[in-house]
């Protein structure tokens, strides 16, 4: 298998995934401004739409969109635990959380990174955008559960988590939302995570 990936974005979290079950691949970075790949393909022969995640399978199938790939991974390394099975409640609540994330927490972000500079009117209405989907989640672990689904790490932590974490680089920051500060922190120090954070530079090895 072959990952198409940005560093810390979306699909860092297909990164987590393919580390939590012990896949076989390879991961190639993408220049977003050219839409080029590290070896100088054209991405968008890949992925017509030009943006990542994209997942090469062995057998030359591509897949795109991240809660399509991590739950394709989870439900074809069941020995992993990282998805319920299909047809239980359970599984619905990890498709409703992926969903969220995608739809609405992954898209709050997009202002902050579309390469135009905000106003200072457009960054606190884009800042309130964030906060209300913070809160939502920040609400969801005020029981105390360790991950999104209870006491089991699955995909739509590893989005989730991704996700949340761009609230750095933005400047946001955690401090208002500690449940999901230390949710955040608990996640960082799997070893899936900081060899996903080496191997796209994020951090030292």
């Amino acid at each position: 298998m072959k990952l198409y990936y940005l560093p810390g974005a979306c699909s860092f979290a297909v990164h987590v995934t393919l580390n939590e079950v012990g896949a076989e691949f390879a991961a190639e970075k993408i220049d977003n401004a050219t839409k080029t790949t590290e070896s100088g393909a054209d991405f968008r022969k890949i992925n017509p739409l030009g943006y990542v995640p994209a997942l090469e399978l062995d057998d030359g199938e591509v897949l795109i969109e991240a809660p399509a790939i991590l739950q394709h991974l989870a439900d074809g390394n069941p020995d992993a635990g990282l998805a319920p099975a299909n047809g239980t409640i359970e599984r619905t609540r990890l498709q409703q959380y992926l969903n969220f994330t995608a739809s609405e927490f992954h898209k709050a972000f997009v202002p902050f990174f579309s390469g135009v500079e905000l106003t200072e009117s457009d960054r606190a209405a884009a800042e309130a955008k964030v906060a209300v989907r913070l809160d939502y989640i920040e609400s969801l672990l005020a029981d105390g559960r360790p991950y999104l689904l209870g006491d089991t790490f699955t995909v739509a932590d590893t989005y989730t988590y991704t996700v949340a974490t761009w609230t750095g680089p933005t400047g946001i920051g955690l401090a208002k939302w500690p449940n999901l500060q230390a949710y955040v922190e608990r996640i960082s120090t799997r070893p899936s995570v900081r060899k996903a954070m080496i191997a796209e530079g994020l951090v030292e090895g």
